[in-house]
């Protein structure tokens, strides 16, 4: 399988970019790309605890409320494709402006709207922006063990994101605890002092009818939980239809020479496996130990918490040493760990490991990400390495699209 081995295009450039890397774009810290990457996870998890005082603040129905973080993950998947486009095009600079104008712009607009359809609307350029910001880091990274820092830091923050948005909620309000993404700014002076800022030069023009289809076919699927009859429908659709293009405009948006680098295909795919087998289990872990147990609701979150965050640190550990341990021992240890991880949850007859499984499942999707993104990006012709990222974080975005339809299903269905 050439996912074990080293695909043609690895030699020409060890940092996924957007054009062969430079010291600059080399020299970033991992810290500064952390930094701004990773205070989008908090953000979207940001609203789990506080959706009641959301939704009296906006007058709504709690259930309705949920739609701030549906479109959260909505502008998430949808803006990550379209932000690495606009990477490949206008290159580094322009994509940190753009992206910090929109956290900014939505901020303002979640900090003051009186209706949910204008929260709606601050929350989902919150995510785009955030989008462009973690499109923008992985760029950057170049090294495992550069993006297990930043992957380690997704699960982190996204394991502390709902306690966090509690307390703040609490000590100041609701507005204030989905501001969290905008602490990702406090990088960009660093990171724009350093990297490499100038815009690629343009051989082809932009494929704005590719860039529809893929935006409407990944807004279906990320429908799917909500509406599952009408949206799996309109995925098959536009799947097709883009398909259809993809074949007529091979050079267009969605690149068919990169949809056909196997080490491409089968890494964005175990990245989507991965994040819906740990967003599944994310949320019905809690579930099955309230009915298991007699722990008390605070007991499970501290539970869960601490083991997410060991399975974020023993991540960072994997990725650091993958250049050691080679490709096909990661992988193995991946496939391994994200096997056992959901075996062990419907087999287990001890309630208490179910904090095992989480610990498990959170290092399986953040060392995998870690991994797979810059097995994934390799594998592509250098200028396409900024479309390879956006396409592989996609299909992370929708395993969390996933999994937690899924979980709802295992719940009630049990």
């Amino acid at each position: 399988m050439s996912l074990l081995t080293r695909p043609r295009y690895a030699a020409q450039a060890p940092a996924p970019a957007t054009a062969p890397a430079t010291p600059a774009s080399r020299h970033v810290p991992s810290a500064w790309l952390a930094l701004l990457a990773t205070p989008v996870a908090a953000s979207a998890n940001s609203p789990v605890l506080i959706l009641p005082d959301m939704a009296g603040s906006l007058g709504v129905r709690t259930a309705t409320a949920t739609w701030l973080v549906t479109v959260f993950a909505w502008a998430m998947a949808v803006g990550t494709p379209l932000m690495a486009g606009l990477l490949r095009r206008r290159g580094l600079g322009n994509t940190l402006r753009l992206s910090a104008a929109l956290i900014v712009a939505g901020t303002a607009v979640v900090a003051v709207a009186p209706w949910l359809p204008l929260a709606m609307a601050g929350r989902a350029a919150q995510a785009v922006g955030g989008a462009g910001l973690v499109t923008a880091a992985m760029s950057l990274a170049g090294s495992v063990r550069r993006m297990g820092v930043i992957t380690a830091g997704f699960g982190t923050l996204g394991a502390v994101g709902p306690l966090l948005g509690s307390a703040i909620a609490g000590t100041a309000s609701w507005r204030v605890s989905l501001a969290v993404g905008a602490v990702a700014l406090l990088a960009l002076p660093a990171v724009m002092r350093r990297a490499d800022l100038s815009a690629p030069k343009q051989t082809t023009p932009f494929d704005g009818r590719g860039a529809a289809l893929l935006v409407l076919t990944a807004t279906a699927l990320v429908l799917i939980p909500r509406y599952p009859l009408p949206a799996v429908a309109a995925s098959l659709l536009t799947t097709v239809l883009l398909a259809l293009h993809i074949r007529s405009n091979p050079t267009g948006f969605v690149p068919a020479t990169l949809l056909r680098t196997r080490a491409f295909a089968l890494s964005a795919l175990l990245a989507c496996t991965f994040a819906t087998s740990y967003f599944t289990l994310l949320f019905t872990i809690p579930q099955l130990l309230r009915d298991r147990t007699d722990w008390s609701t605070s007991t499970i979150g501290t539970g869960q918490l601490v083991a997410l965050l060991a399975g974020s640190a023993l991540s960072m550990v994997l990725a650091a040493a993958s250049a050691r341990l080679g490709r096909p021992r990661v992988l193995t240890i991946l496939l391994t760990v994200g096997a056992l991880a959901p075996l062990t949850a419907v087999l287990t007859p001890w309630a208490p490991l179910l904090l095992l499984v989480a610990t498990l499942a959170v290092f399986t999707t953040s060392a995998g990400q870690a991994t797979l993104a810059v097995y994934a990006t390799q594998a592509a012709p250098t200028t396409q390495r900024p479309t390879a990222i956006g396409l592989f974080n996609l299909c992370y975005q929708l395993g969390g699209a996933f999994g937690p339809a899924i979980a709802a299903l295992i719940t009630l269905g049990g």
